[in-house]
């Protein structure tokens, strides 16, 4: 927020410099970022004087120039050579002066010198409008009054102003401050700690008046909750165009730029007392009835910057009679309503509307003006009749015109000041130091802070309506201690404490797991839990009503909490490989988030991410892809890191893997781990392959480090491994031959393992390729050639009958 000092100065005569200023409003809250000068010409025309030009002749070597000679009041004449086809004897103009900077309409610099033009000496540079900065004119130079003194400086006679302008970064909370009176009410209670007493000075409307009645405009409020106050009022018979000087000046050194005198009036009143005003041009307020109401979902309206949007149903919106939406209430105005150049007569509105209103309003459609940022953080609801009275008096004033209607004032439930009682043991006890009762008592004061009651033990008091912030007693003592002075709380500057080392045994493994994965050369990364709605469509096991939906989102991409980590790690993996980084290995510890029918549930997830090379490219090094079985390498180094023991591989059918497994250890399912799907690698823009696993973390916390050493006896006769490559439909999975082989041979057969997928070049189309590898075992002998041999005899039977499969 950018607070002008000189526009400050109008409501307290302070005479410090902006540096004392600014470090006090920081120790008030209002940190003070910086402090930029900032003129309303550029330079301050510093060098421009007043010249009355005594002599005009032709110059002798160019037909477009003449040389004249110039009085600016020191007692010798200037000879300029100037080529402005206006430029005459008598005339009094602006010259520039050996060694003054003018800017042109950039910004850029250039310094006037004395130098020769055809010929002819020329000391200085009488000026146009635009070479000043002052106007856009070049046809010519400008000539001022004649009653002008010459060598007047002409930053004098334009009141060039020098500002320097305070950027604070205002918190969320200080809606009270989204003002330069709202900070001078603030600066003049901390002047007052400072035993500087100051007079806050606010504008006066004391010489408002109704010149008459001929322009009534009916206001009808429907929606009472949204809109708790409505105001208004007409103004008829005005001129539209510039503002005068010092309107521009103060609004161009907080960065607005000016457009007309009325518009600039409603923005100038919003600065300078935090309300937000709108003026509506009566000519499109149809019926001469304003209606402030929702329209039905998908009403078409064309806002201010030619955008045309559909509405949501809870979009309060300002209506005409024919309840066509001419405004989006408190956010932003129609194209076709507002003030232009035709305007003739205006309704003035000014209204406090609802702040969740305006914020969903404003989230909806990607809005954020200078109205809508103070009214989703609750204006002053007290202050909409004074600042409307203000607009008016100013609109009247500059822009001719009268107030052709009695003020409208829809105000049906009045606000009421917030009730909270101090105690001074809490506030001792909070502040951890006594201020005095009496300091209390004059801070509460300076903050507007009424007192209901006064006793030993505490005080009654009324909250302002502005301090939409202070509602709670621990409120109040922050106000108190904000005022006071943070810096002045003496402090002890011993510390006795007990320091006591505990680690949470989560936390112990995590950092197992952490330091075991970072060692084989992983990142761990932090997502975002907020993430898209649609991701959970990507996925047959997730379902958009588990979602948990955020009220208020910031945008539509962070809508809702992730059911899954896979999503978001995704987001991770293509914004490295679109930054040239396509070897990744990434983990991560998060939770996912579910909203079931009986209730909420948060579920612990670690997570690994890896996609291209293993390993960095190096000279004495040959590059080797990551595959399938260097991700579950990974997952099961991982878990007898932690003591898991006796971990089985089972297949899993998973919509998100083209090729999956579990690990589980016995019936608990530990992790689920495979190659991401192409479909889903597609909606990101993912091109190489990605392997995925996710562990279930509460169930790896539970079995880490309780596995029990069971010592068996060693088997006494030799296993025996065989392997199938089989050719195979794409669509046949892993899990289903896990299952068909165990069903063939259920007594020898002790695993079946994956160990290489191949889909590509010379294989027939709608085809891949599975090795697949048997582990046999007796435990009562030692298995025969012939009982092996008909054992896989069996089970390629029944691959070929079931799934159509062939030996490669």
């Amino acid at each position: 927020m950018k607070i002008s000092y000189n526009w400050l100065k109008q409501f307290l005569k302070i005479d410090w410099e902006a540096e004392k200023t600014g470090e006090l409003l920081t120790d008030l809250g209002l940190e003070v970022e910086g402090i930029e000068t900032v003129e309303s010409i550029k330079g301050s025309l510093a060098g421009v004087v007043v010249g009355k030009v005594i002599t005009c002749i032709q110059h002798p070597n160019a037909d477009r120039l003449k040389i004249t000679t110039v009085d600016i009041g020191t007692g010798e004449l200037l000879q300029i050579v100037c080529g402005a086809p206006n430029v005459a004897v008598g005339q009094t103009v602006p010259v520039a002066t050996i060694g003054t900077m003018l800017y042109d309409d950039k910004g850029e610099g250039f310094v006037i010198k004395k130098g020769k033009i055809r010929g002819e000496e020329s000391h200085g540079m009488i000026c146009a409008e635009d070479e000043l900065g002052i106007g856009t004119d070049h046809d010519g130079i400008m000539v001022l009054e004649d009653s002008l003194v010459a060598g007047t400086s002409v930053a004098n006679v334009f009141k060039v102003e020098s500002d320097q302008v305070f950027e604070i970064g205002l918190t969320p909370n200080r809606a009270d401050a989204m003002s330069h009176f709202g900070t001078a009410r603030d600066l003049r209670a901390g002047l007052l700690q400072q035993q500087i007493s100051l007079e806050l000075i606010s504008p006066s409307v004391s010489n408002f008046r109704v010149d008459d009645r001929t322009l009534k405009i009916d206001v009808d409020v429907e929606d009472a909750e949204k809109a708790p106050r409505y105001v208004g009022l007409t103004i008829s018979n005005i001129t539209i165009k510039e503002s005068p000087s010092w309107i521009q000046n103060r609004l161009k050194a907080i960065g607005i730029k000016p457009i007309n005198n009325v518009v600039d009036v409603t923005n100038y009143v919003l600065h300078e007392l935090g309300q937000p005003l709108h003026a509506f041009d009566t000519a499109a307020v149809k019926g001469n009835k304003v209606i402030v109401k929702t329209l039905p979902k998908g009403t078409k309206f064309t806002t201010l910057d030619g955008v045309e949007r559909e509405l949501h149903e809870e979009d309060l919106m300002i209506c005409n009679g024919n309840e066509e939406p001419m405004c989006m209430a408190g956010v932003f105005g129609g194209l076709h309503s507002g003030v232009s150049e035709n305007t003739t007569s205006i309704f003035l509105e000014s209204a406090y509307f609802n702040p969740v209103s305006i914020r969903k309003t404003a989230k909806r459609h990607a809005l954020n003006t200078d109205a809508s940022f103070r009214f989703e953080r609750g204006i002053d609801p007290n202050i909409t009749k004074y600042a409307l009275k203000h607009a008016a008096n100013l609109i009247v004033e500059i822009a001719g015109g009268k107030v052709s209607s009695e003020i409208v004032d829809m105000y049906p439930v009045k606000r009421e000041d917030f009730q909270v009682f101090l105690s001074y043991e809490k506030m001792d006890r909070l502040i951890g130091a006594k201020i005095p009762s009496e300091t209390v008592k004059n801070i509460l004061a300076s903050l507007d802070i009424k007192f209901n009651s006064v006793t030993e033990a505490g005080l009654g008091l009324s909250i302002p309506s502005y301090r939409v912030d202070v509602t709670r007693e621990a409120d109040v003592i922050e106000e108190i201690l904000r005022v006071y002075g943070y810096n002045n709380v003496a402090f002890s500057h011993k510390l006795n404490t007990s320091i006591s080392f505990s680690e949470f045994e989560g936390v112990k493994i995590e950092n197992v797991v952490a330091n075991q994965l970072t060692s084989l050369g992983f990142n761990e990364t932090m997502a975002n839990s907020l993430t898209k709605a649609d991701y959970a469509s990507m996925s047959e096991t997730l379902k958009e009503e588990h979602n948990v939906v955020i009220l208020n989102s910031l945008s539509n991409d962070l809508g809702v909490m992730r059911q899954s980590l896979l999503f978001s790690g995704l987001e991770s993996v293509i914004y490295n490989i679109n930054r040239k980084s396509n070897a990744l290995k990434f983990f991560e510890f998060g939770k996912s988030y579910h909203h079931f029918e009986s209730g909420y549930e948060e579920q612990k997830h670690l997570t690994l991410f890896v996609t291209g090379n293993r390993t960095s490219a190096h000279w004495n090094m040959a590059q080797k892809p990551s595959d399938f079985f260097y991700l579950k390498g990974v997952a099961q180094l991982l878990l007898q890191r932690l003591g898991i023991q006796n971990i089985k591989i089972a297949p899993v059918k998973s919509d998100v893997f083209s090729e999956g497994i579990s690990l589980n250890s016995g019936k608990v399912k530990l992790a689920e781990l495979g190659l991401v799907k192409r479909a889903v690698l597609k909606e990101f823009g993912i091109k190489q392959e990605v392997l995925f696993a996710d562990f279930s973390w509460e169930n790896v916390l539970k079995l880490s480090g309780k596995s029990q050493i069971k010592v068996s006896e060693l088997p006494k006769f030799p296993s025996v491994k065989r392997d199938f490559a089989l050719l195979l439909n794409k669509e046949i999975t892993f899990s289903e031959l896990y299952n068909l082989a165990f069903q063939a041979e259920k007594s020898l057969l002790k695993e079946v393992d994956l160990f290489d997928v191949y889909e590509g070049e010379n294989l027939e189309e709608g085809k891949k390729s599975y090795a697949l590898s048997f582990l046999l075992q007796d435990e009562t002998k030692t298995l025969t050639d012939v009982q092996i041999d008909k054992t896989m005899q069996k089970l390629q039977a029944t691959f070929e009958k079931n799934v159509g499969a062939t030996l490669r």
